[in-house]
């Protein structure tokens, strides 16, 4: 085939060629679009754990600035300083880590052991395992009712939720369901617990007063509804199908999904940052997908923006709107570190 410039006509020719103005709107649009991204990364906390070996869910104790991680395949929480990015101790103990859930008032950490199906009882100003509690097969989200004193655990495998009396430090009650139970979440508003059945794609709502499910709602096309996150001001939850890669937007008063939109392959967990109404879900193709929340019922996409491969949980700080994803390989070799993130405010960040 001949080149098309070929049968172009000279004055065609000249039109194409690069101006000085044509050349400025270029560099300002690629320039626009280098700075619009959604996150910047500025550090990494390197960790003393094996490398290589897969991590799980972040929370963080803002009464004394920690990052609780855990290493799931390595066995251990990192309780990280966030004023200093430094390891302040990693916790043996938690074979199989994978949900982590900060109790304030008791200073105390429950992390979901799926090595040995049990939940383990940190206290945290000894740093270590002062008890654990047998339950059903492979624990991994949990999701604490402060006002009930109660701490709820999803027993993927077990088709369960257990539900912990913190300070009893004792189960007393699981509810059995027909579906694997993926991430709950506490609405401090509606003082309700919310727990995706991923099986059959169904919302479940749990009253804490009782313990007894008062709900079961369809996402409608979102398959696999696993991570969730919830934004409680404007009664909105957001689901992150694992089963056809939609992030789902559900109505928690009217119980019915408003919105789905794209995400990156492999997503898993969730996290909302009501300040900049920002929703992050990692994804283990190597991306975080952001999306901004307009209003209660506008939701738009902002980019896929590129991380390492298998990342697949945050946690976002929501005081400093920082995002913490841990990694465990950079550009394919074996790593065990968290990168840190920037939150920007461009507005016109691009999709990839």
């Amino acid at each position: 085939m001949s080149d098309p410039l070929e049968i172009r006509t000279e004055s065609e020719r000249k039109s194409m060629r690069p101006t000085k103005r044509n050349s400025l709107l270029i560099f300002l649009l690629v320039t626009t679009v280098a700075v619009c991204a959604t996150l910047k990364s500025i550090s990494t906390i390197d960790l003393p754990g094996p490398t290589g070996k897969r991590f799980d869910y972040l929370t963080i104790d803002y009464d004394d600035h920690y990052l609780l991680s855990a290493h799931l395949a390595a066995g251990l929480l990192y309780v990280i300083d966030l004023r200093t990015n430094r390891v302040v101790k990693a916790i043996p103990d938690v074979p199989g880590a994978e949900g982590v859930e900060f109790v304030p008032e008791l200073k105390k950490v429950y992390t979901s052991n799926a090595g040995d199906n049990t939940i383990g009882v940190i206290d945290l100003k000894q740093m270590k395992v002062i008890k654990k509690l047998p339950t059903e097969a492979k624990p991994d989200g949990s999701a604490y009712a402060a006002p009930f004193h109660k701490l709820y655990v999803s027993d993927e495998r077990g088709k369960a939720e257990a539900i912990v009396d913190v300070e009893q430090d004792r189960i007393v009650k699981t509810l059995h369901f027909d579906s694997e139970t993926g991430m709950p979440q506490y609405d401090p508003v509606a003082r309700k617990i919310y727990v995706n059945l991923q099986d059959q794609n169904i919302f479940a709502v749990i009253d804490p007063a009782t313990d007894e499910v008062v709900g079961r709602y369809n996402v409608g096309k979102c398959e696999g509804n696993h991570g969730m996150a919830l934004d409680p001001e404007h009664k909105r939850a957001f689901l992150a199908c694992e089963g056809n890669e939609l992030m789902t937007v559900f109505d928690l008063e009217k119980h019915q999904p408003i919105a789905f939109l794209p995400l990156a392959k492999g997503p898993d967990v969730v996290k909302f940052d009501s300040g900049l109404k920002r929703i992050y879900v990692a994804c283990y193709s190597g991306a975080i997908s952001v999306f901004q929340e307009e209003d209660a019922d506008h939701f738009r996409k902002l980019e896929d923006f590129p991380v390492q491969k298998k990342v697949h949980s945050l946690a976002v700080d929501k005081d400093t709107h920082r995002a913490y994803a841990p990694e465990q390989e950079v550009d394919g070799r074996p790593a065990a570190r968290i990168t840190v993130y920037e939150a920007l405010s461009g507005q016109a960040a691009t999709l990839r």
